[in-house]
């Protein structure tokens, strides 16, 4: 039986699988498909998938991906890391994977605003597409769209909520801060 169960659990991993895992901003859950990470979702997340989507749920140590996003990012809320190496699998159009790639640009503790994006995309005028797009963005945090800000600095929709954006980046900027729940 136990064959039988790790065999159904490892054809499962080769679909998709996620766990939840504890952060200083509340429960992350990680979603794994086609071998690289799929979603990083915070609690009330706005854009996030119906959760049968995800797949079965796993400890993270069955599943190579999960296990190695889920030891960057303690590293990361550790302040031992400000860069990740993992495998994302994402799915979107052209356009959202673009502006998706463009956020892995931005460096740690800085930001950029959505005019100043769509510019370095070569599509100036774009500002409100790339905010929709950012707003997709099915991997916070390590796809770092809490980077992005207004073009006057302030603080702009976030899928994991305002509060937890602006926790991120004073996180980021060397800012002790409270625990999240």
């Amino acid at each position: 039986m136990t064959t039988t169960a790790s065999t159904t659990a490892a054809a499962t991993l080769t679909a998709s699988a996620h766990t939840i895992m504890d952060s200083p901003i509340g429960p992350l859950t990680l979603v794994t498909r086609a071998g690289g990470l799929a979603g990083l979702y915070m609690t009330q997340h706005r854009h996030m998938p119906p959760e049968e989507t995800f797949g079965l749920r796993v400890d993270a140590a069955h599943s190579p991906v999960l296990a190695r996003t889920a030891e960057q990012l303690t590293a990361y809320f550790a302040g031992d890391t400000a860069a990740f190496n993992i495998d994302l699998s994402t799915s979107g159009t052209p356009f959202q994977r673009r502006v998706w790639a463009a956020l892995l640009d931005i460096p740690y503790g800085e930001t950029v605003s959505y005019g100043e994006l769509a510019a370095a995309l070569g599509q100036p005028t774009a500002s409100r597409a790339v905010g929709l797009a950012n707003g997709k963005n099915p991997i916070s945090i390590i796809v770092p769209c809490h980077r992005v800000v207004g073009a006057d600095g302030s603080m702009t929709g976030y899928g994991g909520g305002l509060e937890r954006k602006r926790w991120l980046l004073s996180f980021e900027r060397g800012a002790h801060q409270p625990l999240l729940g």
